[in-house]
């Protein structure tokens, strides 16, 4: 309910009183079809979606969802493009950006980087912050639209600094990659920082890769692990090996010259969690290697109790296992 909710309050941005309260409207009548949506009874949510799609474009833009997500239905695209279509015609903001998205991809019309950004700019005007960095995606490739770099970076930096962490993540990932832009670790490391403080869990990842290898700054271990220890603990699972990996080579208690009994755990669980879940050879030879030395030292009683945790952690995230 409270997806449903946001995206009227972002339709109706810089719009008139009248405009909110139809808006308001649009999304009371909806209530039902929400509600089955929220309990994921998808059959009933969508026929009460569609019920209401001749005239309700929030109910359009919500079958443009079930058809690119696949809710109860084999995901079809080029329908979900067709419904975004509608509703960005009548104003939505959300469905405008994926129209963009439509225009920019080809799915279900010809690939058209002008149309594109007139799309995106349309959603960034009403409110959705990305949409700037989505237009100026399209000048980077310079696929669909004449090459700018300048034009396409100032369009993200615009976003990035609308406060949309998707486009700080975007701008940390082109300065890392160094691929389409010019590589700056130290711009990366700056705009993962300022993305991951507001809660985005790959630039909380990425910036914990940084802060441990001396990437783009001084290197800093105790904030490289709390940073990718926040997004492990989050269900980002990619943070899991090397969280185990940074407490794995933390330094001993002092007293006893060995781990203290939180690091053993917290090696373990962090280890079991990135097992259960990674698909890669290399990982899991180091994963086997790690688990190794940890059970030559930990005491076996604690098993049940931490593979207990981990299991609970990994259904609460919904995380599936390969």
């Amino acid at each position: 309910m409270y997806f449903f909710r946001t995206l009227a309050w972002l339709v109706a941005l810089g719009c008139s009183c009248h405009a909110w309260a139809a808006t308001r409207d649009l999304g009371q009548a909806l209530a039902g079809a929400d509600q089955a949506l929220a309990a994921k009874d998808y059959a009933s949510a969508h026929a009460l979606y569609s019920r209401a799609a001749a005239d309700n474009p929030l109910a359009q833009f919500n079958l443009g969802l079930f058809e690119r997500e696949g809710w109860g239905r084999p995901s079809d695209p080029v329908a979900a493009c067709r419904w975004f279509e509608q509703a960005a015609q009548a104003n939505i903001p959300a469905a405008q950006q994926f129209l963009g998205d439509c225009y920019a991809g080809g799915i279900g019309r010809a690939a058209d980087g002008a149309a594109a950004v007139r799309w995106y700019v349309k959603a960034a005007e009403s409110g959705i912050a990305y949409a700037w960095c989505s237009a100026g995606e399209l000048y980077i490739d310079g696929r669909l639209l004449p090459r700018n770099l300048g034009q396409g970076l100032a369009l993200c930096v615009r976003a990035a600094q609308a406060d949309s962490s998707s486009a700080m993540l975007r701008l940390g990932d082109y300065f890392r990659e160094g691929r389409q832009l010019p590589q700056d670790l130290e711009r990366a490391r700056y705009w993962y920082q300022q993305a991951a403080e507001r809660h985005n869990l790959a630039a909380q990842f990425h910036l914990g890769l940084m802060l441990s290898q001396g990437e783009g700054g001084q290197a800093d271990l105790r904030l490289a692990l709390s940073w990718l220890e926040r997004a492990a603990s989050e269900g980002y699972a990619p943070a899991y090996l090397p969280v185990a990996v940074l407490y794995a080579n933390a330094a001993p208690d002092p007293a006893t010259g060995a781990l203290s009994a939180d690091q053993l755990a917290r090696i373990y669980m962090w280890n079991s969690a990135a097992k259960a879940t990674s698909k890669d050879a290399d990982q899991q030879a180091l994963i086997e290697r790690i688990a190794q030395l940890v059970l030559a030292v930990m005491p076996p009683a604690w098993r049940p109790e931490l593979d207990r945790r981990v299991a609970e952690h990994l259904a609460t995230f919904n995380i599936n296992r390969p």
